[in-house]
């Protein structure tokens, strides 16, 4: 199986909303952590709801809860998984001095998409993004609705304008997939991509 040839980054923050697609952003949080990358996580208290509700995980409203307990879950070293509250304004993805290499909004809510889109840093989900679009990071939207809106359209659009990369939680199935799992490996597996990080989730297409 080839691999990415560029560079991959070494710290990348997840953030979790509360659209649908929990799966998709906690299976990315698991391949990072089980890499050895660093990870900030961000989540907002929507995803908190459908965290418990699609997969029966507790996201704590006390973040360095939820730190120590997917820390022990995933098996991760000390120091690589680092969550931060709504309103942290002291994060280091607060601000561009400190930026993570690239995010992801995995799974994005219309309303977050909305308020990246028109620069309305009101939570740090929102913040982080916009230091990306503003630092020339990657900056990666993975939105999960249906069906789109003109003003969802046009909000993805002027975030493809700003930079961000718009990838829709939309899974092939000329693999074959026989599992949910497989499906969701097709999402993160186009995820971990852009981000240059190697994996084996799927076979690559000709291969």
């Amino acid at each position: 199986m080839s691999e990415k040839t560029n560079t991959p980054c070494k710290t990348i923050t997840i953030a979790l909303t509360g659209a649908s697609g929990m799966p998709y952003g906690i299976r990315l949080l698991e391949i990072l952590l089980r890499q050895r990358y660093r990870v900030y996580l961000l989540y907002s208290q929507a995803a908190q709801i459908v965290a418990q509700q699609e997969m029966g995980l507790i996201l704590s409203s006390r973040p360095k809860e939820t730190e120590a307990s997917l820390s022990e879950y995933f098996k991760v070293a000390p120091g690589l998984l680092s969550v931060f509250g709504r309103e942290e304004w002291f994060a280091p993805v607060a601000s561009g001095s400190n930026p993570a290499d690239a995010m992801v909004i995995c799974p994005c809510t219309m309303g977050t998409l909305s308020a990246v889109a028109v620069g309305m840093s009101q939570r740090l989900i929102e913040r982080a993004a916009d230091v990306m679009l503003k630092e020339k990071r990657p900056l990666i939207v993975v939105p999960r609705e249906m069906p789109f809106s003109i003003i969802h359209l046009e909000n993805m659009l002027k975030l493809a304008h700003a930079g961000a990369t718009i990838l829709p939680a939309n899974p092939g199935f000329y693999q074959q997939p026989e599992t949910i799992q497989d499906i969701v490996d097709f999402v993160v597996a186009r995820i971990l991509d852009h981000l240059g990080v190697a994996h084996e989730l799927m076979p690559r297409w000709g291969e």
